[in-house]
């Protein structure tokens, strides 16, 4: 299996199943401070690791030109975002809800390829729609729908429409380091989240569950983050987004152990779809003569057929390694995913 597609799946797993663990905390904090926690424990977290794994504090080394795009992905993902899915929730019920947060992985899909120019194979789009529908099929309701004129609605979409735009600018910046993109996603959002519920006269919970809150936030929100960055570098936005559309359906596999809930009908049906879907992209082969054009940053790489430079420092051979480097223009073929290096028309 290609690494980012492993990077991918097991960012839909970590998510898919915080959402069944989530539930058993649910009554023990407001939506909000749920969110807030979930999110500052990624920030915390993600941010120590980075500071053992650097040994102390290390500039992320970004460009200039890429901070507009990491500040942007926080604005609308994890502040504008959770505070729309929050106020949608006190006017949904929780299967219209369910059901109308499929629209994130169509959303950011079509805006990969219609705004950034990603490209789509036929194969790819096949697999999203089967994906998309494994979910619809999945969180339809079994009762009669919200008022058409709730609120709530409205609401959940545009959250979800925060966070397709905060997947899309996160894939500009996605060849920095993973740890701190993740990490200061969580920070902000989380303490913007936790201060809006403060503000709000909401309660928070013992020291003990704000503790088993954070770990979950942690692993369902920070470390399926950094893999989901780690994917975006190597799958693009929209190949990405597809498999992480899964996570619903993991999160109701696990539910079916851990909450005892029925297995029906539907739940095989959407097995079957979304399985389709991933085979799909699975058995995606992209080729084509392609012209690589100069191209400098800083990533993790091995001396590959597109890392073929001098070093200007003294080097151990370690492989592989991170440090400002340049590419060439180069022109060749070969089977590729619109990953960091292969970002150009069609």
């Amino acid at each position: 299996m290609n690494q980012s597609i492993l990077f991918a799946v097991l960012a839909a797993l970590l998510f898919g199943a915080s959402t069944p663990f989530a539930k058993l905390l649910v009554n023990e904090a407001s939506p909000i401070v749920l969110g807030g926690m979930l999110y500052l424990g990624s920030g915390l977290g993600l941010g120590l690791a980075r500071l053992i794994r650097d040994r102390g504090w290390k500039n992320p080394g970004m460009a200039a030109t890429e901070w507009p795009w990491l500040l942007g992905a926080i604005f609308f993902g994890g502040v504008l975002g959770p505070v729309a899915l929050m106020f949608g929730l006190t006017h949904s019920s929780g299967a219209s809800a369910s059901l109308l947060l499929n629209l994130e992985a169509v959303l950011t899909a079509l805006i990969a390829w219609i705004v950034f120019r990603e490209n789509a194979d036929r194969r790819v789009v096949l697999g999203m729609i089967a994906i998309v529908a494994g979910g619809v099929v999945l969180s339809w309701p079994t009762g009669g729908m919200d008022s058409a004129n709730s609120i709530g609605p409205p609401a959940i979409a545009l959250a979800c429409l925060c966070w397709a735009i905060d997947n899309n600018l996160t894939r500009k910046v996605s060849a920095s380091d993973a740890l701190f993109i993740a990490g200061s996603k969580g920070l902000i959002a989380g303490t913007v989240n936790c201060v809006l519920a403060w503000i709000a006269g909401n309660a928070f919970p013992l020291p003990t569950t704000v503790g088993l809150i954070m770990a979950l936030g942690l692993l369902g929100y920070g470390v399926s983050l950094v893999m989901f960055v780690l994917a975006l570098r190597g799958l693009g936005t929209a190949r990405t987004g597809a498999y992480f559309s899964t996570a619903p359906f993991i999160g109701a596999l696990i539910a079916l152990t851990l909450l005892r809930e029925p297995v029906t009908p539907v739940f095989w049906m959407a097995c079957v779809l979304m399985g389709v879907g991933v085979w799909l992209h699975l058995t995606e082969r992209h080729e084509h003569s392609h012209t690589h054009e100069p191209l400098e940053h800083e990533h993790r790489h091995s001396h590959d057929e597109h890392h073929q430079h001098e070093h200007d420092f003294k080097w151990d051979g370690q492989e592989p390694h991170s440090h400002q480097h340049a590419h060439a223009v180069v022109t060749h073929k070969h089977p590729h995913f619109p990953d960091i290096h292969h970002r150009h028309a069609h």
